[in-house]
């Protein structure tokens, strides 16, 4: 972690309800309609982490419509 990321603070993996990930401040309240996804890290270790775990860019409902 360098020292920028350090002034930072930690920062949260979050997902809406069409699965689309972001990061959030970890010392703010998460805004409506995000959840929490269980990874509290740096903002560079947040960020790769999403890059890891959403590989369909694709919302939800639109991902559901193409397979019906």
């Amino acid at each position: 972690m360098t020292d920028e990321e350090k002034k930072q603070g930690d920062y949260l993996v979050v997902a809406n309800a069409e699965e689309q990930y972001s990061i959030w401040a970890a010392d703010l309240p998460l805004p409506g309609g995000w959840q929490f996804m269980g990874k509290r890290a740096s903002k560079s270790e947040c960020l790769e982490y999403i890059k890891e775990v959403w590989t369909d860019m694709r919302p939800l409902s639109l991902r559901q419509r193409q397979q019906a």
